[in-house]
């Protein structure tokens, strides 16, 4: 019998217990404070070049790159290695579930990654660690080394659009799963919240764990309210054992 695909949609909840403050949710910086938020938005940040140095500055003090991850990014990469078929949709950009173990290609960043940088004029991506480290020299704006074009950090900004292939594959991970769990997000931000609806419309059993109510609670087969770093690994170890085979009669 094959095992249920799981599919979880993680939001900045699942980051807080590795030092990770929420920055692009509703008590979020970006939302309190215009002039931050000035610094992640696309036509702010093409526009002047005072506002990216700034940009450089706020990255080498981001407290992402050095966070390590915690019990429930571990749980999840636990989950994929007990061989239950898993993907991740992640509203994070901060590349934990791939440090705690998860395969690259079963990760979906839906709005990027605090890792990398990308090239706004000829798209070539390269580490954020490296730019750091021209700005560490010097650099406060690096350009492209391939073009002399302005690089940003490979997240989506304010004004940006989401990459319409990765939400494809989000949408059609959502429907082909047994099981959705949606973990420390709102689940209010479109269009990634919509995925848990899409998986309750095809069938699939929705498990939401967050500390706040949710537009889709009235949807969920299971609401946990409990811390997550705790509460996502009991949640994931009882998955496990329900995918493992039942012993024969009489073993």
């Amino acid at each position: 019998m094959a095992k249920p695909l799981v599919a979880l949609l993680t939001g900045a909840g699942i980051s807080t217990e590795s030092g990770i403050p929420d920055y692009r949710g509703p008590n979020g910086l970006w939302r309190r404070d215009p002039d931050a938020e000035k610094l992640v938005t696309y036509a702010y940040y093409m526009a002047d070049p005072e506002i990216r140095r700034r940009s450089w500055r706020m990255r080498r003090e981001n407290r992402a790159l050095q966070a390590e991850p915690n019990a429930a990014h571990r749980a999840v990469a636990e989950l994929e290695r007990s061989g239950v078929p898993v993907r991740v949709i992640t509203q994070n950009v901060d590349g934990l579930h791939q440090l705690a173990g998860m395969p690259d290609r079963k990760v979906l960043e839906l709005h990027g990654t605090a890792r990398s940088v990308v090239c706004t004029g000829c798209h070539a991506r390269g580490s954020m660690e490296d730019a750091l480290a021209r700005v560490e020299a010097g650099e406060h704006d690096p350009p492209c080394l391939e073009c002399g074009g302005v690089l940003k950090s490979a997240t989506v900004m304010f004004g940006e659009r989401l990459d319409p292939v990765v939400l494809g594959e989000a949408a059609a991970i959502s429907k082909a799963c047994q099981v959705f769990v949606a973990v420390g997000t709102s689940l209010q931000v479109q269009p990634a919240a919509g995925l848990a609806g899409v998986a309750a419309d095809h069938g699939a059993r929705l498990i939401i764990v967050n500390a706040e109510p949710t537009p889709y609670d009235d949807r969920a087969d299971e609401i946990v309210r409990e811390p997550i770093g705790t509460a996502l690994p009991e949640l994931l170890r009882g998955l496990t054992a329900e995918a493992r085979p039942a012993d024969p009669p009489g073993a």
